[in-house]
């Protein structure tokens, strides 16, 4: 019964943060009345109406353990997808991963073209900086700049943008990574933005670094669980439900979590991060459940 109260509850704040993320998107994009609203659309079409909302989600339960408004800490989090939105753009890009669908429906440049899709996320990764640096997310200087120095560096070559150069360089040049390399590779990859998700919102809490430590324990280990969770959604996932395309890890060779441990080791281990994900949290009482509930989440998504 508290697993299920749980999963209600989650479910409830998925869909409000989806609904709330949207709208400030929406807010945030206004189509101009001249030709760069092409621009502005393909952006529309990319941010809204689509995608978990994990990581306003992360920065919005973060802050709201120090007791942050919670209009700022969407903006933050509004922040941090526009720049996961951007990169997702760029990955299905025919130089990079080359994927046709995203979220159940075309990718953006399959509905405008190749040049609008590389402008569109060049524009939200700007904008999230713009959002970040803007008064309205708080009226704090020092906290603005700590929070573009957090995504900036979780975006970058030390975080994102690092990670995924170290994936096309295996593809491109047959590198067969080990465990160590690989589990490197998805903490900047994937981790590094779920991770600056969790930073962000406390960050926002005007909590000292020193005091950070079990929440960037808690985002390391679900960063992890999260990429072996997408590693089994690939191998044994159904496309319809995932709204993406599936088993191209297998059909190009690649190394993953799976390719490396098995199925059943991989959900083992994947597991086992949620649970000392959830141990960490343990200095916060029912005010954390909606992290703890997300952990799980991450495990037991189907898409």
């Amino acid at each position: 019964m508290l697993i299920e109260a749980g999963t209600n509850a989650l479910g409830a704040a998925i869909r409000q943060v989806q609904a709330e993320i949207d709208s400030l998107f929406d807010a945030l994009l206004p189509v101009p009345d001249d030709t760069s609203a092409r621009l502005v659309e393909a952006m529309r079409y990319a941010a809204i109406g689509g995608g978990k909302r994990v990581r306003p989600l992360l920065v919005v339960s973060t802050a709201g353990l120090f007791g942050v408004a919670r209009d700022p800490a969407l903006r933050a989090g509004a922040a941090v997808e526009a720049i996961h939105v951007y990169s997702l753009i760029h990955d299905d890009l025919p130089c990079m991963d080359n994927d046709d669908l995203r979220h159940g429906k075309p990718t953006l440049h399959k509905v405008y073209d190749e040049a609008t899709a590389v402008l569109a996320g060049d524009a939200l990764h700007a904008l999230a900086f713009e959002i970040l640096a803007d008064a309205e997310t708080s009226a704090d200087p020092f906290t603005r700049v700590e929070l573009i120095s957090t995504l900036g560096s979780a975006s970058g070559m030390n975080g994102m943008a690092g990670g995924q150069m170290m994936d096309m360089v295996a593809d491109e040049e047959g590198i067969s990574y080990d465990l160590h390399a690989i589990t490197r590779l998805q903490q900047l990859k994937t981790g590094a933005l779920l991770g600056a998700s969790v930073e962000m919102g406390a960050i926002l809490g005007k909590v000292p670094p020193q005091a950070r430590t079990h929440l960037r324990a808690y985002a390391r280990d679900i960063g992890l669980a999260f990429q072996i969770a997408d590693d089994l959604l690939d191998v044994e996932g159904d496309v319809d439900k995932a709204g993406k395309a599936l088993r191209k890890d297998q059909e190009q060779g690649k190394q993953t979590f799976v390719t490396l441990m098995g199925v059943d080791k991989a959900r083992e281990q994947a597991r086992a991060l949620v649970d000392q994900a959830i141990g960490h949290l343990a200095p916060y009482g029912p005010e954390a459940d909606i992290l703890r509930a997300l952990a799980r989440f991450i495990v037991e998504r189907d898409r």
